[in-house]
């Protein structure tokens, strides 16, 4: 098991490639179709966005995770 010092980074992994993943095969599907070649129009997609998102997770997600809990403290 990973241990817990760690979860922030595990956190920013998995958020970092279901987000990816999921805007990637929508972007890539509208601006391109479902046509031959799809797959690896899409996984190139994948290639380049997943460093730069796991990046900006990892830099900026405590952050914005302070930000929610301030604009939520009122019940």
């Amino acid at each position: 098991m990973i241990p817990r010092k760690h979860t922030h980074r595990v956190q920013a992994l998995l958020m970092s490639i279901l987000m990816v993943t999921l805007m990637t095969f929508v972007i890539t599907a509208i601006n391109t179709g479902f046509s031959d070649g799809f797959v690896l129009r899409w996984g190139t997609a994948i290639l380049v966005a997943w460093p730069i998102a796991f990046a900006i997770i990892l830099i900026t997600g405590r952050r914005v995770q302070q930000l929610a809990v301030a604009l939520c403290q009122k019940d």
